[in-house]
């Protein structure tokens, strides 16, 4: 009861910090940039659109599902009776303004924290209550997830139904996860890869507990076995010897099961003793789980149904936003999400584990090495792509990455493979601390599945991905979350500030322009 009260306290108190900067900021960005801007050209009239009933007339621009415009509606419509009886709107499409509709992120902004709470209430429940706060301050300050819980884009949305999809999931909620599964991808096409994440996680999750259970039926058979052959040993009656021959048949037949269920190793902790584990134990309790997961299957095979029926996973401007094998794309994801979690990556300590791993097996090592280097520079000759609205627009920090660092120079891309193959077995490593071999390969199969299809360079992309990565990595002590919290903080005060205070113009076109990420 006394830990239920402190979770309670918790939520609160992350809720009310998070509101503390949200309302505030949102008046000043109101009140500096009160008209729609960049990508909300096209995602407020949407909306708008929406709150006057016209739900027929769709804008070619938008690449993404009606998710977030529907979620609007609800809000909105909650706040209606209340500007209406303060006569502060007129109708109810007055009521969409455009500093009403972003305001919509921020609810779900103060959501997202509640929701990485109790996440990493979950993961870690030995967690102290003030260190759950403050990792949650910390992660809510994710300078990408910050930025844009000011405007009207779908990133702050979409994060927070995948985390909800994931909290489920993490409870063994799974038709009320598959659910909200379904929303993330109304958010967000791009979330059936979480969707699916989540579902294998969840499978993951079944077999460990069925192989659990396996394990503690045959630690009670052999128990039984023990104190009936005790008893045997004292003289014990015929029916008792009766009884011990009965368990004994028991246990045979019960270690079968076992033996099916689990494999002939039952810790097993490499990464095919972990799929052979999957396989066998899935086979043996396959009803229970299709019928535990059909709700993941149903959405799934209804997207399915709407790529077939739409030609594309995008939904407008398809020529712009076509597949490409972009495999760099894993490398730049690699590499920012390594600098996000830096005591974590780059520290001492961290550069001696992976030192000390390659040490252990020099040879095997090396090997891993060198073919990990071989392919990121193969990937950065041949799979590289500068998309055109990278190269054209100035207001997106990656313009400035692309061109000052990246490009600079022919041999720059090049020079910064090593920090690539660095990164991506910094951020393995720190995954298999805490998780099973099998999950960290889900999560890098989804990483590639989401990044590698995307031919435009977007650090929004990377955020759904960096979450989940950054509540797997355990990173204990209060300093380095000290550290993070600054980090981000200096982050989004020169972000807020340039996207402000620092306007300039364009000679092609009329208007005011600001940076942006």
């Amino acid at each position: 009861m006394l830990n239920l009260n402190l979770q309670n306290m918790g939520r609160r108190a992350v809720a009310a910090a998070v509101s503390l900067w949200l309302i505030p900021i949102s008046i000043l960005v109101n009140r500096i940039v009160p008209d729609p801007y960049m990508d909300e050209i096209f995602h407020v009239p949407q909306a708008q659109k929406y709150c006057r009933g016209n739900f027929r007339n769709w804008d070619p621009m938008i690449t993404t599902p009606p998710g977030l415009y529907v979620t609007s509606l609800a809000y909105v419509a909650s706040l209606f009776p209340g500007l209406y009886c303060l006569q502060a709107v007129s109708s109810f499409s007055d009521s969409c303004s455009t500093a009403i509709l972003r305001f919509t992120n921020g609810i779900l902004a103060v959501a997202c924290s509640i929701l990485i709470y109790e996440i990493i209430t979950h993961l870690r429940p030995s967690i102290d209550d003030k260190k759950a706060t403050l990792c949650s301050l910390v992660l809510s300050l994710y300078p990408l997830h910050w930025f844009f819980s000011f405007l009207y884009y779908t990133d702050v949305a979409s994060l927070t139904a995948v985390l909800a999809t994931y909290l489920f999931s993490l409870k063994k909620k799974y038709f009320l996860s598959s659910l909200l599964g379904g929303l993330s991808v109304l958010m967000r096409q791009t979330n059936i890869i979480w969707m699916l994440f989540v579902a294998c996680t969840g499978v993951i999750d079944f077999t460990l507990s069925h192989k659990n259970d396996c394990l503690k039926v045959d630690k009670s058979i052999v128990t039984k076995e023990k104190d009936t052959q005790d008893a045997y040993n004292r003289g014990a009656s015929v029916a008792t010897k009766l009884r011990k021959r009965r368990v004994g048949k028991g246990l045979g037949s019960r270690n079968n099961l076992t033996s099916q269920a689990s494999g002939p190793t039952i810790c097993s902790s490499g990464l095919y003793d972990e799929i052979r584990d999957i396989i066998i134990i899935s086979w043996n309790f396959l009803g229970e789980l299709l019928v535990t997961f059909s709700p993941f299957f149903v959405i799934f095979m209804a997207f399915v149904a709407f790529v077939c029926w739409n030609g594309s996973i995008v939904l407008g401007a398809k020529d712009s936003h076509a597949v490409s094998p972009h495999f760099s794309q894993l490398l730049y994801y690699s590499l920012v999400s390594a600098l996000f979690t830096v005591p974590a990556s780059f520290s001492l300590q961290q550069a001696a584990v992976l030192f000390g791993q390659l040490s252990r097996n020099k040879l095997f090592s090396c090997f891993q090495f060198i073919v990990a280097l071989t392919i990121c520079s193969l990937s950065v000759k041949f799979f590289s792509i500068a998309h055109p609205y990278l190269l054209a627009d100035n207001r997106h920090y990656p313009f400035y990455l692309w061109r000052k660092v990246i490009n600079y120079h022919w041999s720059t891309k090049y020079l910064m493979v090593p920090l690539y193959v660095y990164s991506m077995f910094s951020i393995v490593t720190n995954l298999a601390r805490g998780q099973k071999k099998i999950w960290v390969l889900v999560y890098v199969l989804a990483c590639a599945g989401t990044l590698i299809p995307t031919p435009l360079i977007e650090f929004r992309y990377y955020t759904v991905p960096f979450y989940l990565l950054i509540l797997h990595t355990r990173i204990d002590d209060n300093k380095s979350w000290l550290i993070l919290g600054t980090l981000y903080l200096a982050i989004n005060c020169f972000t807020m500030f340039m996207f402000l205070f620092r306007p300039f113009s364009w000679n092609h076109e009329a208007g005011t322009q600001r940076f942006i990420w």
